[in-house]
């Protein structure tokens, strides 16, 4: 069974229909890398599944849960109250393109603060578990560091513990390496792999295609709106069927 079940998903802003009925599954355990230009939808998409956007039309389930709606008695879609829409979007962690960290809290408080103030984890605990985390993205040496005093790939990677420490069943990444600088692209996308490896489920809007290639299960192309392909790496950056994913990697290989 998947762990994200996406049906026929339909997103709007005003007159423009951005997602238009987009339906994907992805496994536990799996890495599926969303590629494609700028305005194919993907940051809408991945906004989607955990209702930071909400839905025209379609279903979203992860792990069997609709997120964000609940089924009326009539068969149609309500939107859900707000605790239990926190409820269901505390096991889905969301690293985005700028890392979002406090800046008055070091690397470990930012950390531990959701799992206390969501979970209601006792401070002890959230700082253990914190201090397991930082150690797992290699920054033992942070963690009293506050966001001024890091570089943007250590915040990136204090974000993904952040992340991490609501214990996720899934994991959201809006190019998560857009913001930075060349040389520090690597230490996050290794961070990544490394959750990759231990089977983390991760969505992936990437850019970077060498991570697509070694990282992902699938490779799934947007454009305008809707799913133009989706295959394996080997296949999808070897042998596309398509002639638009074709066009959009002779322009991005």
């Amino acid at each position: 069974m998947a762990l994200v079940e996406i049906r026929d998903v339909r997103k709007r802003f005003g007159i423009h229909e951005v997602l238009k009925g987009v339906s994907l599954d992805v496994k536990k355990g799996e890495v599926v890398c969303l590629l494609g230009p700028s305005g194919s939808g993907k940051t809408t998409l991945l906004r989607c599944i955990n209702h930071l956007e909400a839905i025209e039309t379609g279903t979203i389930r992860v792990d069997g849960e609709l997120v964000g709606y609940r089924l009326a008695a009539n068969g149609k879609l309500r939107e859900e109250r707000d605790r239990v829409i926190a409820a269901r979007r505390a096991h889905i962690g969301m690293v985005f393109q700028r890392f979002n960290l406090f800046a008055h809290l070091s690397a470990l408080d930012n950390v531990c603060e959701a799992p206390v103030q969501v979970l209601g984890r006792s401070r002890a605990v959230a700082r253990e578990r914190g201090n397991q985390l930082l150690a797992q993205v290699g920054l033992s040496a942070k963690v009293d560091a506050f966001p001024h005093q890091l570089s943007g790939g250590q915040q990136q990677r204090v974000a993904i513990a952040r992340a991490l420490a609501m214990d996720p069943k899934l994991m959201l990444f809006d190019e998560p390496t857009s913001a930075l600088d060349p040389e520090l692209v690597g230490e996050v996308l290794e961070t990544m792999k490394s959750l990759a490896a231990g089977g983390m489920t991760m969505i992936v809007v990437t850019h970077e295609t060498g991570f697509a290639r070694e990282v992902a299960h699938r490779v799934v192309m947007l454009d305008d709106g809707a799913i133009v392909e989706e295959a394996p790496p080997a296949k999808f950056f070897n042998a596309p069927e398509q002639p638009r994913t074709r066009a959009f990697l002779s322009k991005i290989l």
